[in-house]
């Protein structure tokens, strides 16, 4: 039997041909992008670990001698440089991963794209900030992305001992991946919409033409073929056609595999090698999309195994139930849960908040079939054409053929809808300050409870940089209990822009925190008068130093270099505001991207899907359309049934998606940070549409097929 399913899936005819070379496209392409997705959960495992291995735990013991490492941060041009300090106290110490020995004082190694910054910017302006001898570039294996910003320098043992989080580590590069909640994100982006409808394609290429066929192996039945040899024969029409079709895929992924590794959907490229397949996802391509295409093909002929009469009994089958909104509206009611109650610990949040976003998931795809039913008898109590009332009345047929086309696009919208809801929301939050504000182009160093000695010149040198137009000292408050409380500064060195002091004050009190002056500097701000006189501020310890420059690049990092070389052992880095929002920032848009070409595949994907059911139903319903034709039905009042049947359903399970998904995101934000859901901007809505357009021109691309399949010699020979 398995060479007769052989012979009927290559040499019957052009139908079969036609049928296989549909079938294997459709599946090459859901193959290849599923394998991109499994490389690209691979892809950001790699690149995180390798970014964990930059911040190793503290480990002695055994016989290696301990190398001293401090990692701190810094910034240029609002890039985030990643400066780590080591110090190896022997011979034994290991050597961080991506260089060949440990740099010793006054070395230090860089990656690629620092040594571009640093052969193409003034010395003042960035390279004075890491003296001594270059030794060459850290490898991939040390860096989190082709872009990253690294430089490994060399100190001694005392040096690194008195820097910020100096620790000894016996052992570097087995760190773990960073926390579970990042990689639960981009597995919940990427699965939930994509894996799912990449799957649904498949699955809906598979079953191409199932009605035909039934009758075929009915036909078969009735000749004396038992149900067993039936299933054999479709399963192998089906496995060939998927085998070849996962080939392809296979084929294609390695294509376009470089080009997918340069797309920064995590805000950060990847290195090619990144893009890799273990071999669980081989095997699970490999096996699993062919067995796949078996057990579907197998389960489209169950009328047939009834009995070979069986698929000509064709009977409505039962309408859904309103009970399938149960699980959605409990989702929904986890959440509003969570407004009253947010649990201390990010485990207990992640039980409230993971849960309700999971059933709000599966009671869309529950409720699909009766929403489609809905909206299907309310299309039919209004239509007013013949073509809109064949096609509602169809889809209120059976609203589950109609739904499970598009149950993928559902799961994708609201998916991406809530992940860009998140993202803007906090980004707009907890963004970068505003250009042209006060707190633009001013440089700070907060020191915390560590106050520096500072050098008798440092001020001189600042106020002497082109573009700084005052350099001031923020002083510890002696009164101060917290560091949210306001630190001193001579009236004579507040600077204009900031405010000024009470008549005949000479001390005042202002506002600290990471960032001086930050939100509540105005010109017109009139700050409180300090108890302490002037003469005692020279013995309070150095809170802050704020620099104000005219906002160009070239100041403010002039003014930066200053600062880092003068003091270098404070683990905050001089700050301009936004430096780290604008760091943050990106990382989100970074996520916020990979939910966009989720958006567009998951669109794509589904159109596809889409195109494959309007032509596997208008091969199944040639005759009906047939007989209508030479009834005197035009051939455009079809063509309007099959576009209705296959739109309408996806526009309003657009529509339901996306309104429950900023729902959803707005009951997270205001339970989870207090905010308030700032709607996505026009780019995502574009892209909505932009997508579902093209969907639809996928489905409108079918329908010349119409008058071809249709024709009155197809009533005459069925």
């Amino acid at each position: 039997m398995i060479g007769f399913g052989l012979r009927l899936a290559v040499a019957g005819g052009r139908e079969a041909l036609t049928r296989l070379a549909i079938i294997a496209a459709a599946v090459a392409v859901g193959s290849g992008l599923l394998l991109a997705t499994l490389a690209g959960v691979n892809a950001v495992n790699s690149q995180l670990t390798r970014y964990a291995s930059m911040y190793p735990s503290a480990s002695t013991g055994g016989d290696a001698d301990p190398l001293w490492w401090s990692t701190r941060d810094d910034f240029f041009h609002g890039k985030q440089i990643t400066r780590i300090d080591v110090a190896a106290t022997g011979a034994g110490a290991p050597t961080p991963v991506g260089i060949p020995t440990v740099p010793g004082p006054g070395e230090f190694y860089t990656s690629p794209a620092l040594r571009e910054l640093l052969a193409t910017h003034p010395a003042d302006q960035l390279g004075d900030r890491y003296p001594g001898r270059d030794l060459g570039t850290v490898g991939p294996a040390g860096l989190a992305s082709p872009d990253a910003l690294l430089v490994v320098m060399g100190g001694t043992p005392d040096e690194v001992a008195e820097l910020p989080l100096a620790r000894q580590v016996t052992t570097v590069g087995d760190a773990p991946a960073l926390p579970e909640t990042t990689v639960n994100l981009i597995l919940g982006v990427v699965a939930g919409g994509l894996l799912f409808p990449v799957l649904i394609f498949i699955g809906t290429a598979t079953r191409l033409s199932a009605a035909r066929r039934e009758q075929r192996f009915a036909a078969m039945r009735l000749v004396g073929a038992t149900p067993k040899q039936i299933g054999v024969v479709a399963a192998v029409e089906a496995t060939t056609a998927a085998v070849t079709g996962t080939a392809v895929g296979f084929l294609l992924f390695f294509a376009f595999r470089r080009s997918l590794a340069s797309i920064p959907f995590t805000g950060m490229p990847f290195f090619p090698s990144d893009m890799s397949l273990g071999i669980l996802d081989v095997l699970l391509v490999a096996l699993g999309v062919p067995a796949g295409a078996a057990v579907a093909a197998a389960v489209s002929l169950r009328r047939v195994r009834i009995s070979p009469l069986g698929v000509t009994r064709r009977v409505t089958p039962r309408p859904p139930r309103a009970y399938r909104l149960i699980p959605l509206l409990l989702g929904v009611g986890v959440l509003v849960f969570a407004l009253g109650y947010r649990p201390p610990t990010s485990d207990g949040q992640a039980a409230v908040f993971l849960p309700g976003l999971l059933l709000i998931m599966t009671g869309l795809v529950l409720a699909g079939p009766w929403l489609t039913m809905v909206g299907a008898r309310v299309m039919a109590r209004y239509a007013s054409r013949p073509a809109t009332l064949i096609a509602a009345r169809r889809l209120a047929d059976n609203p589950k053929a109609g739904f499970r086309a598009i149950s993928g696009i559902m799961l994708a919208l609201f998916v991406t809808t809530v992940a860009v809801g998140v993202i803007t929301t906090i980004v707009d939050n907890r963004g970068p300050a505003p250009i042209g504000s006060t707190a633009a182009g001013t440089v700070s160093m907060d020191f915390g409870e560590k106050a520096p000695t500072m050098p008798d010149t440092l001020l001189t040198d600042l106020r002497s940089v082109t573009g700084v137009r005052h350099a001031s000292v923020v002083l510890e408050n002696p009164d101060m209990r917290t560091a949210s409380e306001p630190g001193l500064i001579a009236c004579a060195d507040l600077p204009s822009a900031y405010g000024r002091c009470p008549d005949g004050a000479d001390v005042a009190e202002v506002a600290t925190g990471l960032v001086p002056f930050r939100e509540t500097a105005s010109s017109t701000r009139v700050w409180q008068a300090a108890s302490v006189p002037l003469g005692e501020l020279q013995r309070l310890p150095v809170m802050s130093i704020v620099v104000n420059t005219d906002g160009s690049a070239a100041a403010v990092e002039r003014s930066r270099t200053v600062l880092e070389t003068a003091l270098p052992a404070f683990r905050v880095a001089p700050n301009v505001p936004g430096d780290f929002e604008s760091s943050f920032a990106d990382t989100l848009r970074g996520w916020g991207q990979l939910a966009n070409v989720t958006i567009i595949a998951s669109l794509a994907l589904a159109g596809c899907s889409l195109a494959v059911s309007v032509i596997g139903g208008l091969s199944e319903r040639r005759r009906p359309f047939s007989l209508l034709r030479l009834s005197g039905a035009p051939v455009r009042v079809l063509r309007r049934v099959v576009a209705l049947e296959s739109a309408v359903p996806m526009l309003a399970v657009a529509a339901v998606a996306i309104g429950m998904g900023l729902v959803a995101a707005h009951l997270f934000l205001r339970a989870q940070m207090g905010y308030t859901l700032v709607a996505p901007g026009p780019g995502f809505y574009v892209i909505v549409v932009v997508g579902l357009a093209a969907c639809l021109g996928i489905i409108a691309s079918t329908l010349p097929l119409l008058e071809r399949l249709t024709g009155p010699q197809t009533a005459r020979s069925e």
